[in-house]
């Protein structure tokens, strides 16, 4: 069985960690798409204020997979 993947990029952030900042962006993708496998970091940035960082950006490449349907029930329907 092969699989077919589609590839999105997000930016996540957090006032806490590069971490939490992660978390946020995967969790939230996740609320609107399926099949979420993989990501790759792209890109850490921040902002700083009187010195000290004041919020973590990180920015990600999200993979993924397209369900495959043999009956062709959903096709059309944009559903998964």
């Amino acid at each position: 069985m092969s699989n077919v993947y589609a590839i999105t990029e997000i930016v996540g952030s957090s006032t806490k960690s590069i971490e939490d900042a992660i978390q946020q962006a995967i969790s939230a993708a996740s609320q609107t798409l399926k099949n979420l496998d993989w990501f790759e970091v792209t890109e850490t940035r921040g902002h700083i204020e009187n010195g000290k960082v004041a919020h973590y950006q990180v920015s990600l490449r999200l993979g993924f997979r397209y369900d495959e349907k043999s009956d062709g029930k959903n096709k059309g329907k944009g559903k998964n």
